[in-house]
């Protein structure tokens, strides 16, 4: 198959290219290379993607061109990471919805199948113990720029659901909850690859709130994984899917198990939201997926422990 991943250089669209790559398909990636690296692709059993430096969300009609030559399309390309979403949050709105619409607008004029990557931030301040994607949602206040982010990736798919009621897109909807691994960057406010950066040169671990928020870790290889059986399995057509792991974890203990994973002398030191972000931030308490739609449809779970993501993450910044 020929396959365009959107946000190709970044850090999920880089591992979903090799793993494409690795089992035979023909990738090209659309970029930016506004938060992607050239870094992230890499040549697998002698090939490389083909790469063009475009931006999703303005240029339309080389996306629409891309795309009319594609079997298949992962659309990966969006404003990423809290801090990013927080200090430019007309950069995150136009990017995710202005570049989602054109390309869902050409896979359903093309017939091709899409794939749109959603995040666990649409279930807003939901208390639910487990996230179902049947689930209602409950999004912040518009006031607090945090939740643009997450209104964008659910306009995103509920564009997406109409173009496939409407138009019978062959689209799929997949929700991931925090995917981490190598070559993740810390830049944007990601915790993990912040934590061992930290811990490896002994510096301080800083937290961010009370440290009481808690998170579901899935390694990028797990993600990868389901993402593949979901493009072989046409009955993944119309639907929604959580993907992510089910340990849960306090965002103090994390940095408690990294320090202790990797022998470290870091000490934890807590930063106010208002410090780290803005004034009346609003953060979600517990991020858990539920995912036994996937598991039933493609019998797939996460396998990939905390333990062996910390030591994935650290292996790589060692060098």
């Amino acid at each position: 198959m020929k396959i365009l991943i959107t946000g190709g250089a970044g850090f999920i669209g880089g591992h979903l290219t090799a793993a494409l790559l690795e089992r035979g398909d023909e990738v090209v990636i659309a970029d930016n290379f506004s938060t992607g690296s050239r870094d992230n692709i890499r040549m697998v059993n002698g090939r490389l993607p083909e790469v063009v430096e475009t931006d999703v969300s303005r240029d339309l009609e080389t996306i629409r061109e891309l795309i009319r030559k594609s079997d298949a399309v992962f659309h990966l390309a969006a404003a990423v990471g809290v801090e990013l979403v927080v200090n430019d949050p007309v950069h995150t709105i136009q990017t995710n919805i202005d570049g989602s619409a054109n390309v869902v607008k050409a896979a359903a004029e093309f017939d091709k199948r899409l794939f749109i990557a959603s995040t666990s931030e649409v279930y807003g301040k939901s208390e639910n113990d487990r996230f179902s994607e049947t689930d209602d949602l409950l999004i912040g206040s518009p006031y607090h720029s945090r939740w643009s982010y997450a209104c964008s990736k659910l306009l995103d798919e509920f564009y997406l659901m109409a173009y496939h009621q409407a138009a019978g897109l062959r689209g799929t909807v997949v929700r991931f909850f925090n995917t981490v691994g190598p070559r993740q960057t810390g830049k944007y406010g990601m915790v993990v690859p912040r934590f061992v950066a930290n811990a490896l040169q002994n510096k301080p671990l800083k937290i961010y709130g009370d440290g009481g928020q808690s998170r579901c870790f899935c390694h990028v290889s797990d993600v990868v994984r389901a993402l593949l059986l979901l493009l072989d399995d046409d009955r993944s057509i119309g639907e929604i899917f959580n993907i992510g792991s089910d340990q849960l974890i306090t965002i103090r203990e994390l940095a408690e198990l990294v320090i202790a994973r990797l022998g470290s002398k870091s000490t934890l030191e807590y930063i106010p939201y208002e410090k780290a972000y803005s004034k009346g931030f609003e953060d979600m308490r517990r991020r858990k997926p539920a995912t036994d739609k996937l598991q039933a449809l493609v019998n797939w779970r996460a396998e990939k422990s905390l333990e062996e993501i910390i030591d994935d993450v650290a292996a790589l910044m060692r060098g």
